[in-house]
């Protein structure tokens, strides 16, 4: 403020105490038009959030070793960082583009290797996208349906997994929900370039999991084309630019993949003809869709019953389908609750985009025929908690006509229901529990259908005890699988939320408790994956594996004694980690291994290069076999460590892995180290001893 006086003038400032004193005063209220109590309450959530997501998180170890090898790679070489190496000296990169990767690489880099630095960066991920999908609801509807949406998110089982563990799919859903907040954003305010950041999210997203982002372009696409503030040709324009955009931030690290000469970069893992624009429309393309996936673990339709009902079944239903029901019911209800609606207006556009993500992903996931695994049910989980939040809500603001009180009503009815059968799938864990929902949902269903068709002062008491009543039938059993989620540790390639389930997930060390059949089960008994293991070596968190069986179909027979497999990782003992850790700093890789996670249990003990050979299934054509004759005769590998080979020769996968292991078993000498068999690649050629 400037005041004159005598001719001078005098500057009055606000101290700058005072100022931080102001800005913290706004912060805590939050809007202006915003209750007390707003604030207040969105900062707990994100508290009881980062409580529910931080606590423990070690308990996990390396989580999934996969990725946690490539953070270690990217943490120690600059190279293998920007390519999503799974080792430092760049042998092969992991199956996806490398973005969740940078994150937990700079984490490595900067706090040093460890679970918690590797399995932090997902848990403030988790929080983050909690705080943004409050912020996206809150703008389209109110405060307390943001506050829904954001705990709905945060106690989804799926969810709590997923932001305790490694896998890349913390970051995609992070990105997607920034990707809706850039579109309703732009929607609220006709201010294009939101558009355009979302675009630009959705860019980072194909370099998190590659066309999996997609999954919401039509339902951004639809409420923008439909709700934003301009003529139709203005907004045509805006989403082309938006396209644009979103080709430039997710192509850039693509083209430089595709113009780099192969001799300059490692190989793209999980490709046949080291190309990632194949690796992106093949294996986890289209393939995904059809089935039709060359090198997959598990051959064409290996991955349990498609249709309708595959949400809701043994190995989903626990993680992801509490709500889902609830979601369609009150997306319907939203449209027509905004049915007359101008055609701009902001929350018929909420609805738009949110129901387009949950009905496209939806079907997506139901239908796929390939590879497809319990958690990525996740995807679903924001959707979900939107359209439950911002439903109810608008349902509970108009309570005082006939309708929307018994609408309500059958949606606790629906929920209640449904959750009931959920906890009867797992017996053992709280009996109890799916009795108080039971109770609870008809207390709440009772209520609030009353409640509809009464007045005077009963009204208010029946609604009041309808919402408690609901709310104890509707949250508890998410929030029990969460918190049994949050309190157990997750390791390997395959994780599943919640406590074991008849029927259920099975994939050995994918969570504690095991669990029943279901798809992974009746890979093993149709004889897709292999059998017991040959022997040493301590396995973690894997399926196991065999020194002789089938695998998709194609038999494999050049297994050694050896532990580790396709789905975890290989702890090795003390005498085999001193061994190989012995004269490290003389070789480019201290060690070679079939597949991708029998070299991380390697890497990540000893915190030194190992090859990868075949990539993650051990189908991938890298190394050639003269390649890898050639870097044995220039002295760059130490030791060949034995394990089950797992190539898939009826997917189409190469077989190479399988030369590689068939010329080192004719041309070294094998020794058995701490159980496992090793064979020198620097002491020359000799005769295989048993």
């Amino acid at each position: 403020m400037t005041t004159t006086s005598g001719g001078w003038e005098r500057t009055a400032t606000v101290p700058a105490t005072a100022r931080a004193r102001r800005l913290a005063r706004t912060a805590w209220r939050g809007r202006e038009q915003d209750p007390r109590w707003v604030r207040p309450a969105l900062f707990g959530l994100l508290v009881a959030t980062a409580v529910l997501y931080l606590v423990g998180l070690s308990v996990s170890g390396w989580a999934n070793p996969f990725y946690s090898a490539a953070a270690q790679a990217g943490s120690r070489s600059w190279e293998a960082w920007f390519f999503g190496s799974s080792d430092a000296s760049n042998a092969i990169t992991v199956d996806k583009p490398p973005a969740a990767l940078w994150v937990t690489g700079l984490s490595v880099r900067l706090f040093g290797l460890s679970s918690w630095s590797i399995l932090v960066p997902q848990a403030l991920e988790g929080v983050a996208t909690v705080g943004l999908l409050y912020a996206t609801v809150r703008r389209r509807s109110t405060p307390a349906a943001g506050l829904v949406a954001g705990f709905l998110l945060a106690t989804t089982p799926v969810a709590t997994l997923m932001f305790r563990f490694n896998n890349p799919d913390a970051l995609l859903v992070l990105l997607m929900v920034a990707s809706v907040w850039g579109v309703v954003k732009a929607v609220d305010t006709g201010r294009a370039r939101f558009l355009y950041w979302a675009g630009v999210f959705v860019g980072l997203g194909f370099l998190t999991k590659q066309l999996q982002v997609f999954l919401v372009l039509p339902g951004l696409g639809l409420a923008y084309l439909w709700a934003a503030p301009h003529g139709l040709g203005k907004r045509v324009r805006h989403l082309l630019v938006a396209a644009a955009t979103m080709v430039v931030a997710g192509g850039w690290w693509v083209a430089v993949v595709e113009l780099v000469p192969d001799s300059w970069r490692p190989y793209v893992g999980g490709s046949q003809d080291n190309s990632f624009l194949e690796l992106t429309f093949g294996y986890n393309g289209f393939g995904r869709l059809t089935g039709d996936e060359t090198g997959s673990v598990g051959a064409t339709n290996g991955w349990g019953e498609t249709g309708i009902g595959r949400m809701f079944n043994a190995e989903f239903g626990g993680n992801i389908s509490w709500l889902l029901p609830a979601a369609f019911v009150l997306a319907v209800a939203g449209f027509v609750v905004t049915r007359r609606a101008r055609r701009t207006d902001g929350r018929r556009a909420g609805y738009l985009v949110w129901a387009g993500w949950l009905v496209v992903t939806f079907t997506a996931f139901s239908f796929m025929s390939g590879i497809i695994h319990p958690y990525y049910s996740v995807a679903l989980a924001p959707a979900v908690a939107a359209l439950v939040a911002m439903g109810a809500v608008d349902l509970w603001r108009l309570r005082a006509s006939r309708v929307a009180l018994p609408v309500l009503a059958v949606v606790v009815a629906l929920s209640t229901a449904w959750s009931f059968v959920l906890l009867g799938r797992s017996s053992d864990f709280l009996p109890w529990l799916r009795w108080v929902v039971l109770v609870a949902g008809v207390m709440g269903t009772a209520g609030l259908t009353a409640a509809g068709f009464v007045r005077g002062p009963l009204l208010r008491s029946l609604q009041q005890a309808g919402v408690v009543a609901a709310a104890i039938a509707v949250l508890a059993g998410p929030l029990a699988y969460s918190v049994q989620t949050a309190s157990t540790a997750h390791t390997g390639a395959i994780v599943s939320a919640g406590p074991s389930s008849s029927g259920g997930f099975s994939m050995g060390g994918g969570r504690a408790g095991g669990g029943g059949g279901g798809q992974f089960s009746q890979l093993f008994t149709q004889g897709r994956l292999p059998s017991a293991p040959a022997g040493g070596g301590t396995t973690t968190g894997q399926a196991p594996t065999g020194g002789t069986g089938t695998f998709g179909g194609g038999t494999r027979s050049r297994g050694f004694g050896g532990g580790g497999g396709l789905l975890g990782s290989t702890t090795p003992s003390a005498e085999l980690q001193a061994l190989l850790e012995a004269d490290a700093d003389d070789y480019r890789w201290v060690a070679a291994t079939t597949g991708s996670n029998n070299a991380a249990g390697y890497q990540l003990a000893t915190q030194e290069p190992v090859m990868a050979v075949g990539g993650f299934n051990g189908t991938d054509p890298a190394p050639t076999l003269a390649q890898f004759q050639q870097y044995v005769a220039d002295g760059e590998i130490h030791y060949y460590v034995a394990s089950a080979s797992m190539a898939s020769t009826a997917s189409g996968g190469s077989d190479v892995s399988g030369e590689i292991a068939q010329w080192v078993e004719e041309n070294f000498t094998a020794t058995t180290v701490g159980g496992t068999t090793v064979y020198d690649l620097t002491a020359g050629s000799g005769t295989t001893t048993s």
